[in-house]
């Protein structure tokens, strides 16, 4: 039976021919390719003997550095170099699973957030929505992060790949961060929000965005455990 592996995240389907969808990351099934599992590293490399008539060609001289230049002597240089840099520590975000292990804080904060100022707002206690506020002050701290590393994800591990649920994923991120920093400056100019008419709307919006941020995170479970 053939394997076939998804080109953009990476699940292996088996059959005769891939599937018309991906089941994980919804691309059609041009983006599959044959998949064939490497074989065991116990397996003895055979060397070619040596040709005793073949005669080594002599050494190439390598040509003697040029000094006059040197890299970053110039502006196009440094610059070139800075994206050298740039692509090294991208690469090293995704190598270290940056984005899942920053994503954790905000997904663990929002819930709490959404629980104190729902309690908050029944309870008529200050103190719980001052607790809600200064949590939700921690993930907007922590959401730049989480989006720039969400981003390179994106872009270097899964082509950037249009399909629906990395449309939503996107849109839910959006979402969650919005609501966030409209739940701040609501409670900065009116820290009293709860006791105004317009109470529900801002326990609404955190309600929104513990979903949103629901929603993202189980998108991101999906992309990761092929599930």
């Amino acid at each position: 039976m053939k394997k076939w592996q998804c080109s953009v995240c990476k699940y292996i389907h088996t059959g005769d021919e891939p599937p018309e969808k991906c089941p994980v990351c919804g691309v059609s099934a041009d983006k599959f390719v044959p998949f064939e599992e490497e074989s065991g590293a116990d397996t003895p490399k055979v060397e070619p003997a040596p040709d005793e008539n073949k005669t080594e060609a002599p050494p190439k001289e390598t040509p003697a550095p040029n000094h006059s230049k040197t890299q970053g002597s110039s502006p196009s240089g440094k610059w070139d170099r800075a994206v050298v840099y740039r692509e090294k520590a991208a690469d090293l975000m995704l190598e270290h699973h940056a984005h899942p292990m920053s994503v954790h804080l905000p997904n663990g904060v929002i819930p709490v957030v959404a629980i104190l100022i729902i309690l908050a707002w029944f309870s008529g206690s200050d103190m719980m929505l001052k607790a809600g506020f200064i949590n939700l002050v921690f993930v907007l701290i922590a959401l730049p992060l989480v989006g720039l590393t969400g981003f390179l994800e994106w872009k270097k591990k899964y082509n950037q790949a249009q399909t629906p649920i990395f449309k939503i994923k996107i849109l839910s991120a959006v979402v969650t961060a919005a609501c966030c920093i409209i739940s701040i400056i609501w409670y900065l100019v009116n820290p009293e929000v709860l006791d105004s008419s317009g109470a529900w709307l801002f326990v609404m919006i955190n309600v929104l965005m513990l979903a949103a941020a629901g929603v993202a995170g189980y998108i991101g479970g999906k992309l990761v455990f092929k599930d």
